[in-house]
């Protein structure tokens, strides 16, 4: 995975489980880094953590380090977890619309037919968390 066309966050080890290791970081909105959010109530921060999986044994519990994310598994997990489901979404609800000619029920046809999508991405997620695997490095300390 190239880490030059990367999404960077930096965050902490929160615990090690053999090779699991749960790092905790903030994601910041687009607004929680802008010079006037104390002035605006938008602003958002959200504490986070998530799991890599690192065989090397280098790191440490309260040790800093960086997580890298491929941009590219970026875009496809948008694609996967928004764009997706919302294609599916206008295309149920247009056949629907044109085949039982009842806005009603297209609509909720529309909404059900996430449920398979979503229980179908559930039963994947193992195979999911393989394609979508996070990277960490340590930080440089001559930052």
């Amino acid at each position: 995975m190239s880490v030059s066309k990367s999404i960077e966050h930096k965050g902490i080890i929160e615990s090690i489980n053999g090779n699991k290791i749960r790092v905790g970081f903030v994601a910041l909105s687009g607004c929680a880094s802008c010079h006037a959010k104390g002035y605006c109530s938008t602003s958002d921060m959200k504490e986070k953590s998530i799991d890599v999986f690192e065989n090397s044994n280098q790191y440490k519990v309260g040790e800093e380090v960086t997580v890298l994310l491929s941009q590219s598994l970026g875009f496809k997990a948008v694609w996967i977890g928004y764009i997706l489901p919302f294609i599916l979404v206008i295309i149920t609800l247009i056949i629907l619309t044109q085949i039982t000619d009842s806005e009603g029920l297209s609509g909720l046809g529309a909404i059900a037919i996430l449920i398979p999508y979503y229980l179908i991405l559930m039963i994947f997620r193992n195979r999911l968390q393989k394609t979508f695997s996070f990277i960490i490095k340590k930080m440089n300390n001559q930052e």
